[in-house]
């Protein structure tokens, strides 16, 4: 059955509705802080960035999010489990994928800008089924992403980026990208090799199948992840 014109034009204003930011840390399952405490504080608020971002340094870090200002770092441990979480006790409420990538400043993540190297440790996707049913996405109303900092993370300090990428205009190339960064210190052995290695802007093209990606059919393509692969730990 195919979906009416009705049908799509409701869910889309619903929809528009449902933006977040992820400006909250979470360690080891605790909150840290308030909004934006350790997190670079954007611009656009909780409202999202187009594909247009994709070729901008503000892909990033999001609209506006430079270094300085009263942001503060926090020192966790390789192993720890770190979390993001949506401001105001809102959800995740557009289908989608989620990544996490972290970046090692050359000194004090403070004022480093993020014109390094990246590496993504975190992404999730589809659970089951296909993309045209929202809660076949692992994220969707979650009110928060959460990754475990692989042990043999270098020790260093880092801008950790979180991105959600809201595919429910995806066809008409309007994909919604939702992404912050935070600053943490980084303590452990070490060891570890991160890659593959990334730039950014760089990291997707507006063309990419999982960015241009039409979920409004009821066949829709398989999900392919954009961007590289999650670095294995080693």
């Amino acid at each position: 059955m195919k979906l009416s014109s009705f049908t799509i034009l409701a869910g889309l204003a619903a929809q528009a509705q449902a933006h977040y930011i992820f400006n909250i840390l979470i360690v080891n399952g605790q909150r840290i802080g308030g909004e934006y405490t350790y997190v670079r504080r954007n611009s656009n608020s909780y409202n999202p960035a187009f594909p247009d971002i994709l070729t901008s340094d503000e892909l990033r870090c999001n609209r506006g999010a430079k270094p300085g200002g009263n942001v503060q770092t926090y020192e966790v441990k390789a192993g720890d489990k770190i979390g993001f979480k949506v401001f105001n006790n809102e959800f995740i409420e557009h289908p989608g994928p989620g990544f996490i990538y972290m970046s090692k400043a050359p000194g004090s993540v403070a004022t480093y800008d993020g014109s390094g190297e990246w590496f993504k440790v975190y992404e999730t996707g589809l659970c089951r089924g296909g993309g045209n049913v929202d809660t076949n996405w692992c994220s969707w109303q979650k009110d928060r992403l959460e990754f475990t900092i692989p042990p043999k993370t270098p020790p260093g300090e880092y801008l950790v980026r979180i991105e959600h990428i809201g595919l429910h205009e995806g066809h008409v190339r309007r994909a919604q990208f939702y992404i912050t960064c935070a600053q943490l210190r980084i303590t452990g052995p070490g060891g570890g090799n991160p890659s593959p290695l990334v730039r950014i802007p760089g990291l997707y093209n507006a063309n990419d199948p999982g960015i241009a990606y039409n979920k409004w059919t009821n066949n829709p393509a398989a999900y392919r992840m954009p961007g590289p692969a999650v670095w294995n730990g080693n």
